[in-house]
């Protein structure tokens, strides 16, 4: 092994624990958290063990960190983000985080079409918060139907049966924050003494 990633390597175990340390996390919380010895995350922090990415996919999710930052990977000089548009129900979905679980960013673009669809409502777990750039969105959610426009922001819990398509058959484009263990979005306003 090149002596460089040895080296690399070795800062992994201090890594983990400072990290679990600061997040006031015990070895037998996170132990009972993903599942794994206490003997065995302790000997990982110590580095007498080798970390492995079945260890480390359960840290990245329960720290709610990337995989790179773990691992001290280097940054690659590009600042640059490079997004993968989805498309999956005639829509294209602009993931905008990278995270590992936890509360996911989109921008959603609605394509324009000369008939506006007939809503078929869904429901999956989870909480979604959404935004309307540009365009005027249809939003079903259970017995309601509502028409949003730039500027208005909605939330729903993602088990209620729920569609969103276009008011008018223009194209629609929001910003959507959802979290697939249905935790809301917060707002805060002012500072903490006006509270």
């Amino acid at each position: 092994m090149h002596h460089g990633t040895e080296d690399e390597l070795d800062t992994v175990g201090p890594r983990l624990r400072a990290l679990r340390r600061a997040r006031g996390i015990t070895l037998a919380d996170l132990s009972a958290t993903i599942g794994v010895s206490e003997s065995t995350l302790s000997r990982l922090e110590s580095g007498q063990r080798r970390a492995t990415l079945e260890l480390l996919l359960p840290l990245a999710r329960t720290y709610d960190v990337p995989l790179d930052d773990l691992v001290g990977a280097p940054r690659t000089g590009d600042p640059r983000i490079h997004l993968k548009p989805i498309r999956r129900f005639g829509m294209v979905f602009v993931p905008l985080s990278r995270r590992p679980g936890g509360t996911q960013a989109f921008k959603m673009i609605i394509p324009a079409r000369p008939e506006p669809l007939e809503p078929t409502p869904q429901t999956h777990e989870g909480f979604e918060w959404l935004y309307v750039l540009n365009g005027r969105l249809r939003l079903v959610t259970g017995e309601r139907d509502l028409t949003l426009q730039p500027g208005e922001v909605a939330e729903f819990d993602t088990s209620l049966p729920h569609w969103l398509g276009s008011a008018d058959g223009g194209s629609v484009e929001l910003l959507i924050l959802f979290d697939p263990q249905g935790v809301r979005a917060h707002l805060r306003t002012g500072t903490a003494s006006e509270t």
